[in-house]
């Protein structure tokens, strides 16, 4: 509605300001009347000159000319391009006279008595006739012009020769005033079709009835080009009269092309094809004269004549075609039509006057043009706002099917994404998890001074479990030992499996507190033999290697690496225990000796039950002698 109201604001405002320009043009009382000359003569072919140059028919009296009501297309032409005209011109009843003529075809001089008072266009002498365009002329005329003879000289290779329109003896005054007059309504129609452009382009961008408002565009911009060209206010715009002319045959051209694809997009079937074939050979003949015309190949004023000649064939064939399916349309289809039925006899009838088959006469063009227009605007938006009400009515019930559809996602990403940080076998978190949180807490530590204390275990003698008893049952234990870490587990700690037999306990407690808690935990493992089933696993223990931030490393980013080395000294001195980090036992690493083992878990501070170490697991210790071998009974 907003559209609608902007559009008829618009209209109401080029209303107002054609009134108030009629208002100031309006022709003032006590002016004296314009007057059309009468008496005309014409004589075709050229004059000789005589010795001083002057053309001998300017002051011949004798027989050869022939009287005429209008000096326009003599008859007799029989392909002749140069023909005389002469007048002898009434008493002087004006203070600044001029003659006004609407056009000439083609170029001409124009004589009063021997003296050349005017010239439109250039004349060769070899008869080659260049097309300059179709100006008004306002001729001035010196005071004591009556009784003189004026004479014009006329060349011309178009349909028709001579003058066209009016030819009247006015002020100059009364002169600019009636051109004002006469181009005021099409000036204003003419800004109303281009606005109505620009608002049928803007909708055609959005989406919605592209096709429908992009023919509306088009057949609204090419009305008021060529309304805008045609009118005779033009020149005081831009004196350039072949440069108007070019616009105005492009906008003229243009016309069947949009009224075809308008008419096309309500009709269905063979009517729609047929449609569409006379739309495209319109702008075909567009493309191809257009072309040649800037080739500089033919001038732009012979492809007026083809032009017409197609457009009176075509012309009725478009109407014939819509009113074949009168009955398959609907209330506002049928409003187009008949539009349509009213505008293209008003361009039949202009196309009449142009070539001199009926008499000169303005012709209402402008109405047609602007009730076309309008009505497709009209119904347009009427379709689109339509549409638009569907589809917010749609709207709702795809919103609400949205609103359920995210939910249901949001849910699904959550559960993937737990999976994607979760341990399917243990539930733990998994090795990507890790990363994100340890990174994190290095992150924190640093800026807040905390604990950071990391804990690498690792199952002792996994893959011994594996070979003798299945990986059933290696699982299980990891589900056992999975369990304990997190009923072990304190607020604020996260513990995660990293991958195969070894899991990561990060914690904000002191190393000491926290291997304390690890031992208790080893001694519970330790209490009895784990069994699946009825099967005896045997008794399952872990190794742990603990380091902590700021206490071992003065960045926290390198617990990793130390827990890590804290975790292989655990193995070598005899598993089954939980070793902190000491950087004074570096050396205990470079090195395969097994006889260092002792003395590189005590400065490791290795804790743990040493009895039951022994007792289960020294014996395979103490033939471990490398770092190797022990990772060779991991679990990849």
């Amino acid at each position: 509605m907003r559209v609608i109201g902007t559009v008829t604001g618009l209209c109401v405002l080029l209303t107002g300001m054609f009134v108030a320009w009629g208002w100031a043009t309006r022709e003032p009382d006590g002016e004296i009347p314009s007057v059309e000359p009468s008496g005309w003569e014409y004589r075709w072919g050229d004059s000789p000159l005589d010795t001083a140059g002057l053309p001998l028919w300017l002051n011949a009296a004798g027989p050869g000319w022939q009287p005429i009501a209008f000096p326009a297309t003599p008859p007799e032409r029989n392909g002749r391009d140069k023909v005389w005209f002469r007048l002898r011109l009434p008493d002087n009843q004006w203070h600044d006279p001029v003659l006004f003529l609407s056009s000439i075809d083609l170029i001409a001089q124009v004589y009063l008595g021997d003296r050349l008072i005017y010239q439109h266009g250039d004349f060769d002498d070899g008869g080659k006739i260049t097309f300059a365009g179709w100006p008004w002329h306002m001729i001035a005329l010196p005071r004591d012009f009556a009784g003189k003879t004026l004479c014009l000289r006329v060349f011309s290779d178009y349909t028709s020769i001579g003058l066209w329109g009016q030819v009247r003896l006015m002020e100059r005054g009364e002169a600019y005033r009636q051109i004002i007059r006469r181009s005021a309504w099409d000036v204003a129609v003419s800004a109303l079709a281009l606005a109505l452009s620009v608002f049928a382009a803007i909708f055609a961008a959005s989406g919605v009835e592209r096709r429908s408002f992009g023919a509306i565009a088009l057949f609204a911009g090419a009305s008021g080009l060529m309304l805008l060209a045609e009118a005779p206010a033009r020149q005081l715009i831009a004196g350039n009269p072949l440069g108007w002319d070019l616009v105005r045959a492009c906008s003229y051209y243009m016309l069947p092309v949009a009224t075809a694809l308008i008419l096309a997009h309500w009709l269905k079937g063979s009517a729609r094809r047929w449609m569409q074939r006379l739309w495209a050979l319109h702008l075909g003949y567009v493309v191809l004269v257009m072309g040649l015309v800037q080739g500089g190949v033919v001038n732009l004023s012979l492809t007026f004549p083809i032009f017409d000649g197609l457009l009176v064939a075509t012309l009725p064939a478009m109407l014939v075609l819509a009113l074949w399916q009168w009955r398959a349309l609907d209330g506002t289809q049928r409003t187009v039509v008949l539009c349509f039925a009213v505008f293209a006899p008003l361009l039949l009838a202009d196309i009449l006057v142009a070539h001199g088959f009926i008499p000169w006469q303005p012709i209402p063009l402008s109405f047609g043009s602007l009730a076309f227009s309008l009505s497709c605007v009209a119904i347009s938006l009427h379709r689109y706002h339509r549409i638009h009400r569907e589809l917010a009515r749609s709207h709702e019930t795809l919103e609400q099917q949205v609103a359920l559809r995210t939910a249901e996602l949001a849910q699904l990403v959550e559960e993937l994404e737990g999976l994607s940080y979760r341990d399917a076998l243990t539930g733990l978190y998994n090795r990507r998890h890790f990363d994100a949180a340890y990174a994190q807490a290095c992150r924190r530590g640093e800026s807040r001074g905390e604990f950071l204390t990391l804990a690498i275990l690792d199952l002792d003698h996994f893959k011994r479990v594996n070979d003798r008893f299945g990986h059933d049952a290696g699982d299980s234990v990891l589900v056992t030992l999975a369990g304990l870490l997190k009923s072990h587990q304190h607020i604020g700690e996260s513990v995660c499996r990293l991958g195969g037999e070894e899991f990561a306990l990060l914690s904000h407690a002191s190393p000491a507190v926290l291997a304390e808690r690890l031992e208790r935990l080893l001694g519970r493992l330790c209490a009895k033999p784990l069994k699946r089933g009825e099967m005896c696993l045997g008794h399952i223990t872990f190794s742990a290697g603990i380091a902590s931030y700021p206490v071992h490393s003065a960045s926290p980013d390198g617990l990793l690496r130390l827990a890590d080395e804290a975790l292989y000294c655990a193995k070598r001195g005899g598993r089954s225990t939980v070793a902190i980090y000491s950087a004074s036992a570096e050396p205990c690493l470079q090195t395969q000796d097994a006889g260092q083992d002792a003395d590189c878990d005590e400065r490791y501070g290795v804790s743990g039950d040493p009895q039951h170490s022994h007792a289960q697991m020294g014996q395979d210790s103490r033939q471990e002698k490398t770092r190797e071998e022990t990772s060779a009974e991991k679990k990849p």
